[in-house]
């Protein structure tokens, strides 16, 4: 039987809720650990798996990454609303791990059973490279789409369910979940750490199959782990969706939309104030004048005894309407992150390919780095570089700008968008070295997945550019990260912990079509095509380029948000509010 932590009864008629934080931890760090091995063990290679087992052109892979990956992120938008409204984190969850495990087996089938793959280039009749049939395409997209599925039940929920298990009223409770996060973050980081080496290098020079099998192994030991500690979870129980207040809102306003709203809002306006609400109370603002109308008493709104309207989709009260208003404020500054994001995504994809045409070779060694094992240094990068800026930069500044975080949380987010140029840049100038070794140097064979001459440049030189993307993500992908889960209202974190994920998902989609548009269009130019199946033969070092150039226009208007955007729970100007922001509300820490 479902249990509800946030209304626990303090009478006899009604049971406690028993709290077993450590004890669940086993059965829930134990599933993080094997899912993320699991999903990035098969998700990290997928460029190379793509090119090298299913014959795909490199656009088209680099395209139906993008696209995957777009619609795996926009599905946790979905998974966080059913698992709030309909199902809990528990099923959902639950749901998902089944899903994830099922996808993976799929994959692992495409590897294993020839049928279910186009032949290696160059081992059939014609000597050419057959491309995968309808039907081998169909079921590699069935696995991806359980994939899909299953990360959008798994990525909004995980965290929340963990931190559920541990009793937010004690210190015990509070210092267990901190502990949560803090091993949930360490899982994450060895999770990425195994698959972009250990597995990546059985996928590469092993086998598919074997490769890809030890992740579907993973994903049902995660699955297993996670049922068995079914009766020790605290399972909280939906409430409802907060997106349906939002709604209330807007229609309220519009039913509303020809009254003319009084001289003194703030106090004239339905202000009822639930007992037991978790969300803090906002002073009225100004911004977005027109959604006050929804707050406006006329001769036909009926009160109940309680205080509450008794149709609240025509009266709503102010704290709804600024709740809407926050969010409202919000969609730029996210829009924002979307071709931030598209700039890292970059190196998932074609940073791999560079490194597929780069000498990978360890200097006296016969030994041969996989190209997707790279994308390792952003996350080394991204670990050494966050101690280093919570322990000794975050004080210095807090000296000089008096600030909790040293700097706002949109100064960080700005700071993350022109590290995200300077990576393309520095992107763009290594390619271009890459380029002109290979050209004058074509001496080391023919790259894999049917490329060209392997250039003598050592893939080494890719390490600056991955260090500059991961310490980009610490100031952007995290900046955002804090700035959702602080400036949303406190009943919609679950909504607030995909939003990052949504970002992703547009710049997947976005990376997806700029692939797509600069290939068709570069085709026809009199620089010859820019994105080739060679790299050599095309100029991605101008495609960096357009990125960066894409990037420095987005950072333009970033800051126009920035200035415009007003903080949660204040009124005056952005520039100033932001510490204001921080110490009024200590209660409201970073994630």
């Amino acid at each position: 039987m479902e249990k509800n932590q946030r209304h626990v009864s303090t009478t006899d008629d009604e049971p406690k809720i028993k709290y077993r934080g450590i004890n669940a931890m086993p059965f829930i760090i134990g599933n993080e650990t094997f899912e993320k091995l699991g999903t990035l063990g098969t998700l990290s290679n997928l460029m190379v798996y793509l090119t090298t087992v299913f014959n795909l052109k490199r656009v088209s892979a680099a395209t139906l990454i993008n696209v995957f990956n777009g619609t795996t992120n926009l599905a946790t938008l979905i998974g966080a609303f059913l698992s709030d409204t309909y199902f809990g984190r528990y099923k959902t969850l639950g749901f998902a791990c089944v899903s994830s495990f099922a996808g993976l087996l799929v994959i692992t089938l495409t590897a294993a059973i020839s049928k279910l793959h186009p032949p290696h280039c160059g081992k059939n009749e014609t000597g050419h490279c057959v491309r995968p049939t309808g039907g081998q395409m169909m079921f590699l997209l069935s696995g991806f789409g359980l994939l899909v599925i299953g990360a959008g039940g798994i990525r909004p929920c995980n965290l929340a369910f963990g931190a559920d298990q541990f009793n937010p009223n004690t210190e015990s409770g509070k210092r267990g979940i901190n502990s949560f996060f803090n091993w949930y973050y360490f899982t994450f980081t060895f999770a990425m750490m195994a698959s972009l080496t250990a597995i990546v290098y059985v996928q590469s020079d092993v086998s598919w199959a074997i490769g890809l099998g030890i992740p579907a192994f993973l994903m049902f030991s995660s699955c297993v782990l996670f049922f068995m500690g079914s009766r020790i979870y605290v399972k909280v129980r939906p409430e409802g969706s907060p997106l349906t207040c939002v709604v209330q809102v807007i229609v309220a306003a519009t039913k509303k939309r020809r009254l003319k709203l009084p001289e003194n809002p703030s106090l004239s306006l339905f202000n009822h104030l639930p007992a037991g609400s978790l969300n803090s109370h906002l002073p009225h603002t100004e911004q977005f004048s027109f959604l006050d109308k929804a707050a406006i008493i006329t001769l036909d709104d009926q009160i109940n005894s309680d205080g509450s309207a008794m149709d609240p989709w025509r009266l709503c009260r102010m704290q709804q309407v600024e709740e809407v208003k926050c969010l409202i404020r919000i969609f730029p500054i996210w829009a924002s992150g979307i071709l931030y994001y598209a700039a890292i995504v970059q190196q998932h994809t074609y940073g791999v390919i560079q490194a597929l045409q780069s000498d990978r070779r360890l200097r006296g060694t016969h030994f041969e780095v996989p190209a997707a094992s790279y994308i390792v240094f952003a996350m080394i990068s991204l670990t050494i570089w966050l101690p280093l800026y919570d322990r000794i930069i975050v004080p210095t500044l807090r000296r000089f700008t008096g600030k909790e975080g040293g700097i706002t949380q949109l100064q960080r987010m700005g700071v993350g968008v022109v590290l995200s140029v300077l990576t393309m840049v520095l992107s763009a100038l290594v390619e271009e070295r890459r380029r002109t070794l290979a050209l004058t140097y074509p001496t080391l064979g023919i790259a894999s997945g049917g490329g060209g001459a392997i250039s003598s440049m050592s893939g080494l030189w890719l390490i600056p550019q991955l260090a500059l993307a991961g310490i980009t993500e610490a100031f952007g992908s995290i900046g955002q990260i804090e700035f959702y889960y602080k400036q949303f209202p406190e009943n919609m974190r679950s909504i607030a912990g995909s939003m990052f994920f949504c970002v992703m998902a547009g710049a997947s989609y976005l990376s997806g079509l700029l692939v797509s548009v600069v290939h068709k269009v570069t085709a026809r130019a009199a620089t010859g095509n820019w994105l080739p199946e060679d790299l050599n033969e095309g100029r991605l070092d101008y495609f960096y380029f357009l990125v960066a150039a894409l990037g420095t226009l987005n950072f333009g208007y970033f800051l126009i948000c920035a200035r415009w955007y007003r903080y949660k729970g204040t009124t005056g100007d952005s520039i100033t509010l932001e510490l204001a922001t921080e110490t009024k509300q200590p209660n409201k820490s970073s994630v």
